[in-house]
């Protein structure tokens, strides 16, 4: 969160313009993290960070309840490299680099979800 503050506070200027413009937060830091793109991505946390806050779960509570979803509307910002949903294919890249195997990625990345789903469903 600090890199976040320190990239928005370099752009303080133009925030307060589009501030007085009535623009929402949200719109302003998209904005602003579009036009200065390169910088923005420098702040975004490595792709690294989310596998390992998944092997933390996994070692926490098991695999069986462990689901990963794709929203990627309402987050300030995704992991480098999963710039929308054609990406995802990299979170099954770097669980298979772990050790994971191919049911246990099954389970995560929507298997346990159906299982809820389906166990609730009736």
């Amino acid at each position: 969160m600090k890199r976040k503050e320190a990239f928005l506070v370099n752009h303080q200027t133009e925030r307060d313009s589009l501030i007085k413009s009535k623009w929402a937060t949200y719109e302003i830091e998209e904005w602003i993290s579009k036009k200065y793109k390169e910088e923005a991505n420098e702040i975004r946390p490595a792709l690294s960070m989310l596998i390992d806050h998944l092997d933390y779960i996994v070692k926490l509570i098991g695999v069986d309840h462990v689901g990963l979803g794709s929203d990627f509307d309402g987050i300030e910002s995704a992991p480098r490299g999963l710039d929308d949903v054609t990406n995802l294919p990299l979170i099954t890249k770097e669980l298979m680099k772990r050790g994971y195997s191919n049911k246990e990625i099954q389970k995560i990345l929507g298997g346990n979800f159906i299982r809820v789903f389906k166990a609730n469903s009736k």
